[in-house]
């Protein structure tokens, strides 16, 4: 487009320069003529532009020839309906007895062929005045007060331009451009149709609202579109909502190109469509549309096109049916009815488009002497249905911005009529010569300008915008099947933030005539118990839904991310909840009940090996070893494996108290029974002169005073663990995150291994002592099973260090149970186990001179 108006407008330069050089002293002439669509004479001028016309044939520019004009085609009754309102609005002011008394309203209306091109030549046009060939503007004020238009902004902003030098007010009745709103390049500009900045916050708003997080944006090729989507893409940043693709149609219509478009759309898995075109290259690109067989999109319409009355024909519902957008507040114009019929060809013989709107009303050729290749009018034809909105006038909504634009100039130029000398607006309080009113002068007037029409306000703020409102439209289908612009909602940019938007959703009959709202996403929605990963190179929009990890919940569809659960929980199976954590200890369940099986047989086998020792305490095995120590150790063992059942069960303050000090003291009671016989027995043995008093120090007092100072120490040592810092209850959530483990701390780490270090200490001497008694004489040596016992005791408690620190949760006071459990069998068997043999199966060995090793041969 930018390659073929260079090529005119240089064609246009080089005719002007060729006229100027001819003659300096000669008067300008039209090189050309733009003939107007219709004229009225009146005290007071104004142009009206409209795009009559929608599409353009142009012509052959090979600079040889002169070029003929831009041709157009596509009549459009619509923008038709649009200029008899102007037309409509001047008689009324003409003959209001309120408005201009004592004066008129002119006009001039063109044609601009929905193209800014010939938009161009019709604001030329529209300066000449009533005539072309006569032209006193470069002696006088304007012939030209102000200009109703253009419809699209991309013609609105080549017309503004032309304006400007001349200081000429021009009012669109549908150019929503937020460009217009920069007074710094539009200074002359005034609209009755709310700012896009608007329009897009309102899309913006319809697109978050009903959970569209993957569009189309598709754009006409002008000034409209790339402001519109602009401002969209600004108001969607922060939002969830992403842009799948965006196109453009252009605006002299490539079939070509629409079909590429429609391949993207097909393509695409964005389901909704929003479009910011205008009337001109959409209808083109839908008739192509509809040929395509693309189904489930969604449209959504700017206001430029979404009450068009020209897809209110049957053949669109199918594709276009339950579209939704934003268009212009409606009002009322009591006369425009029967206004319109008036408009005929018989009233008006030599009007072309008057023609051009018979034969799109009715398919019928009105004059016989027109070339037209349609059929003669017979009277008889109904009107055809893409265009029987024509004479629809319940709800105009472009057509009643035309009737205020026209009502703002009036009101605008009866205030500066009324103006009195010496308290005017301009220089020294003067005020505009009513005989020759100057354009720039009424332009004060429009900016101050504020009327009630049919209820409504009407005024301009300081860029020229006028108040927003719109209403929500949806395509329904009407009893004919054709399509119904139904209002479901409204739009009002004077609430605050986050209010603007009212819709009856139940309202609605979405595309392909569902009651649901159509979805569009770029990835499935994620349910709870998920979260949202963004893939990588693709908009954030586009995700895959990953699982929350373990202790993480998410309770909401498309969460961004998953939350902790607290400490005292954790997340459930399908990671939706938090549920309170699994608590674990060593219970009574099957290992707990194992070892307190274990733990009772132990003790019973060990109360048993005393019963027996008791019954036959008088045999030489008994009183050989030493009877008193052998209780005592029993005693001791018998404690032994009753402490590994305060490890079972839940720990208290109490229990995790009692347990590593019951385990100590009996444990330490044991090794220093088994210590005080080892010392007996390699006192006995190893003196070497008769009557060697060596045993006088280790008589029974002197053996309980060892058992009772050894054992006394380890009970020093647990009081201070006790007092310092005592073993409390602990529930352990680092460990294994999704229990709680109830443990016992130890309180002291000190004062826990200064207790094992001790039994250790202790097992160690006894150890020692017996493997250096161990070859000493006798069949029975005593010395040999102690030192197996410790050896045992003391491989049990090296394997327990590491598997008890490796071990985790409950499994760790299992493994010290089994430990204590291991070790006190191990003395049990080393110790007694040989002498309840001899007792019970061999008591012909239960003599002194076997034990001694001297009995005879």
């Amino acid at each position: 487009m930018c390659h073929t108006m260079t090529r005119i407008s240089s064609l246009l330069w080089l005719c002007h320069v060729c006229v100027f050089n001819i003659s300096v002293a000669k008067v300008c002439t039209l090189q050309n003529s733009f003939h107007p669509g219709f004229m009225a004479e009146g005290d007071f001028v104004i142009g009206g532009i409209f795009p009559l016309h929608y599409n353009q044939e142009m012509p052959d520019l090979n600079c040889t020839y002169k070029p003929p004009p831009v041709k157009c085609n596509g009549f459009d009754p619509r923008a038709f309906r649009w200029a008899q309102t102007m037309r409509l609005a001047v008689e009324e002011i003409n003959h209001s007895s309120e408005l201009l008394t004592n004066y008129t309203l002119g006009y001039k209306i063109l044609d601009s062929c929905a193209y800014p091109l010939t938009g161009q030549r019709a604001a030329l046009a529209v300066l000449n005045g009533m005539s072309e060939d006569d032209s006193p503007m470069c002696s006088n004020a304007s012939p030209l007060l102000a200009v109703i238009g253009e419809s699209g902004s991309a013609q609105s902003i080549v017309v503004s331009r032309i304006l400007q030098p001349f200081r000429i007010p021009m009012i669109s009745y549908f150019s929503s451009c937020a460009c217009f709103s920069d007074r710094k390049k539009y200074p002359t500009f005034f609209r009755v149709i709310p700012n896009d900045d608007y329009q897009v916050k309102a899309i913006a708003q319809l697109l978050v609202r009903f959970n569209w997080t993957w569009v189309g944006l598709v754009r006409g090729d002008h000034e409209y579109g790339r402001f519109a989507v602009q401002g969209l893409l600004k108001e969607l940043q922060g939002t969830k909502v992403c842009v799948a693709y965006q196109e453009m149609i252009p605006l002299l219509y490539n079939r070509r190109r629409g079909l590429e478009i429609m391949e993207v759309m097909r393509s695409s898995s964005a389901k909704v469509v929003v479009v910011f075109s205008a009337e001109g290259e959409m209808t083109p690109f839908l008739k192509d549309y509809m040929t395509q067989n693309i189904t489930g999109i969604q449209w959504v319409a700017s206001e430029a096109w979404v009450t068009a009355s020209v897809f209110s024909g049957s053949e669109y519902y199918p594709h276009l049916g339950g579209t939704i957008g934003f268009g212009i507040k409606k009002g009322y114009i009591t006369r425009l009815g029967d206004y319109l019929q008036t408009v005929n060809p018989a009233m008006y013989p030599d009007n072309p488009l008057v023609q051009e709107l018979w034969e799109a009303l009715y398919g019928c050729n009105a004059i016989p002497s027109s070339p037209s290749r349609l059929p003669l009018c017979s009277g008889h034809e109904l009107q055809l249905p893409q265009h029987s909105a024509y004479m629809n006038i319940s709800s105009p909504r472009v057509a009643y911005n035309v009737y205020k634009a026209v009502y703002a100039i009036a009101h605008s130029l009866h205030n500066l009529l009324l103006c009195q000398p010496g308290s005017g607006p301009f220089e020294n309080n003067s005020c505009a010569q009513n005989n020759n009113i100057y354009p720039w002068q009424l332009q004060y007037y429009i900016q101050e300008v504020t009327f009630n029409i049919a209820g409504e306000e009407v005024n301009f703020d300081l860029k020229g915008d006028s108040v927003p409102y719109y209403d929500v439209i949806n395509w329904q289908r009407g009893t004919a099947g054709n399509i119904e612009f139904v209002t479901v909602g409204l739009y009002d940019g004077t609430k605050p933030t986050g209010e603007e938007l009212m819709i009856q959703e139940d309202r609605i009959m979405w595309a392909r005539h569902q009651s649901e709202v159509p979805v569009s996403v770029c990835g499935a929605s994620c349910p709870p118990g998920s979260r949202k990963a963004v893939r990588r190179g693709e908009p954030v929009c586009c995700f895959d839904c990953v699982p929350c990890d373990s202790g993480k919940v998410s309770n909401q569809t498309n969460s961004i991310e998953c939350t902790f659960c607290p400490d005292e929980f954790w997340s459930n199976k399908d990671r939706t909840a938090c549920i309170s954590k699994e608590v674990e200890f060593l219970a009574y369940d099957s290992l707990g009940i194992t070892l307190t099986v274990i733990s009772v047989v132990g003790a019973s086998l060990t109360i048993a090996v005393c019963g027996i020792f008791f019954y036959h305490r008088n045999t030489a095995i008994v009183r050989v070893n030493n009877s008193e120590l052998s209780f005592f150790i029993l005693f001791a063992l018998v404690l032994c494996f009753l402490c590994s059942l305060v490890f079972i069960g839940e720990p208290t303050a109490w229990s995790c108290m009692l347990r590593h000090t019951i385990f100590s003291i009996t444990f330490s009671l044991c090794i220093s029974c088994i210590l005080g016989k080892t010392l007996v027995v390699l006192a006995a043995f190893t003196a070497t002169r008769p009557g060697d008093n060596v045993m006088k120090w280790l008589g029974p007092r002197q053996q309980r005073a060892i058992i009772f100072s050894c054992t006394l120490m380890q009970v020093i040592i647990c009081a201070a663990w006790l007092i310092g810092a005592p073993p409390q209850p602990f529930r352990n959530t680092q460990y294994e995150h999704s229990k709680i483990i109830i443990e016992c701390s130890v309180g002291s780490t000190l004062a826990f291994w200064c207790v094992l270090g001790y039994i250790g200490l202790q097992a160690c001497l006894c150890f020692v002592l017996a493997f250096l008694a161990r070859n000493l004489p006798g069949n029975f040596n005593e010395a040999k099973f102690i030192t197996f016992s410790m050896l045992i005791f003391c491989a049990v408690w090296l394997a327990f260090i590491p598997a008890y620190i490796s071990s985790p949760g409950k499994y760790a006071n299992a493994v010290e149970s089994f430990a204590i459990l291991a070790s006190s069998f191990g003395l049990l068997f080393c110790l007694f186990a040989s002498k309840c043999y001899i007792i019970l199966l061999k008591p012909e060995k239960n003599t002194k001179q076997h034990l001694m090793g001297k009995e005879k041969k």
